[in-house]
């Protein structure tokens, strides 16, 4: 990655902002993805440092089973760590601004994300504004405050989150996520064939995620201006 000199046409330089990101099932990522490229329309390439957090050791998905859904579900609820590979820690230094982004895993920050703060967090975050960007089935408050508290302890000032929720309603969407996960196939099942009509998230939010990539891309120096949550929805 370049650091070298500044973004053309902003006041945004190489690695002003840093994203810290962790994605399974490729929803975060997806979101990921667009927020970036939103920011680097605006700004310029370079402009933003995309650090991925990559487990030890790698978590199958679709999970395996039924079973082992339920009980990733069960240690998820507990805040079970995921150990994860150590991170560069020279684009964080250098950000102005960091997102940090994940998926909800049982009403909180998922396991990587988790070991993120607890190893790294205070090197990562102090003194510096920290954007929650969330993917989620739809429960994501708890993940929030708990988040947030996180942020503010390792120094930080926490601004969002930016929720992207699954745009299904329920009780389908809860359905179609326990299924899809466990290597099942939704649709194929005559109930939820026509009120499931796609896991995770549509092109709609994604292409709000990069609206808003392009937003930050404007805002990133007044951070006043990114407090309070966004809730990203659309109609299936």
């Amino acid at each position: 990655m370049v650091y070298e000199g500044a973004v053309a046409g902003s006041n945004l330089s190489p690695g002003s902002i840093a994203v810290v990101s962790f994605s399974l099932s490729h929803q975060t990522g997806k979101v990921v993805r667009e927020l970036v490229r939103g920011v680097e329309e605006a700004a310029g390439p370079h402009a933003v440092a995309l650090l991925r957090l990559r487990p030890v050791e790698p978590i199958p998905f679709p999970f395996p089973s039924v079973g082992f859904t339920l009980w990733m579900m069960v240690k998820t609820l507990f805040r079970a760590r995921v150990a994860i590979e150590e991170p560069e820690m020279a684009p964080l230094r250098r950000a102005k601004l960091l997102i940090l982004a994940g998926p909800t895993w049982s009403y909180n920050p998922c396991g990587p994300v988790l070991s993120f703060l607890d190893r790294y967090g205070p090197e990562a975050m102090a003194g510096k504004p920290v954007l929650g960007v969330i993917s989620c089935r739809g429960y994501w408050r708890l993940h929030w405050r708990y988040l947030r508290s996180r942020i503010e302890a390792a120094g930080g000032t926490p601004l969002g989150p930016w929720v992207f929720p699954h745009p299904v309603k329920e009780p389908w969407r809860t359905l179609g996520v326990l299924l899809t996960v466990s290597g099942r196939h939704p649709r194929r099942h005559r109930l939820l064939r026509d009120r499931y009509p796609r896991y995770g998230h549509d092109q709609a939010q994604l292409q709000e995620a990069a609206r808003l990539g392009r937003e930050l891309a404007r805002l990133w120096n007044h951070p006043h201006r990114l407090h309070g949550p966004k809730v990203i929805v659309s109609s299936p």
